[in-house]
């Protein structure tokens, strides 16, 4: 009820959305600052971009499998010798990491994302699945959005998974010695989710 508070200036922008409306507990935008908030606006949308990536980078190879043939013919690395999630991060040759972050660089440096450019608005000219109709193309950047957020949250609970399992989608199982072994037996784990202890009060086993 407090019209004057500065949230109003966002609350009606793309994103606020259902069932929360303009959300932000941690008060970024208390200060009504326009210009701040187009600037982690933009940031919101490229690192939405680079998580639903990420994402079907790791769930891809395990639903479709892996190319065919060599990654680096000349160290005689085949693409299937790569495993899934961070173990490929060593795996991977110097190279191949220089080519991922040079193509980051050009998609970095290939548009002006100045502010107020169609850029800095995350419009890189790819209309693939754009829209004449306002109100569509509106709908599609409010999913993008949405699908963005989603993956930032998917591909920090992959990763974490990993990190503590050793593998891609988290089978604790696999991971011999763990400390979550110790209990996974005892009474209350029970199914769908079995042992969960998401805030890792048991992880000194």
């Amino acid at each position: 009820n407090y019209t004057a508070s500065p949230l109003r200036a966002f609350e009606n922008e793309m994103g606020a959305q259902p069932p929360f409306g303009f959300w932000d507990p941690v008060g970024f935008t208390a200060d009504g600052d326009v210009d701040a908030y187009k600037r982690r606006r933009q940031t919101e949308i490229k690192h939405g971009r680079i998580a639903m990536l990420a994402t079907m980078g790791y769930m891809t190879p395990e639903i479709t499998g892996k190319f065919p043939g060599y990654l680096s013919p000349s160290a005689g690395l085949k693409f299937e010798d790569v495993p899934n999630g961070l173990a490929a991060i060593s795996k991977v040759p110097a190279l191949g990491w220089a080519q991922i972050l040079g193509w980051m660089a050009f998609c970095e440096v290939s548009k002006s994302q100045a502010p107020g450019t169609p850029g800095a608005a995350g419009d890189f000219g790819w209309k693939l699945i754009t829209s004449d109709d306002p109100v569509v193309k509106e709908r599609k950047l409010a999913s993008e959005l949405a699908n963005g957020r989603l993956a930032m949250v998917a591909i920090m609970g992959m990763l974490f998974q990993d990190g503590l399992t050793g593998s891609a989608f988290g089978d604790f199982a696999i991971k011999q010695g763990s400390a979550w072994l110790a209990f996974e037996n005892e009474l209350g784990v029970q199914a769908p989710v079995g042992f969960w202890d998401p805030a890792g009060f048991t992880a000194d086993g």
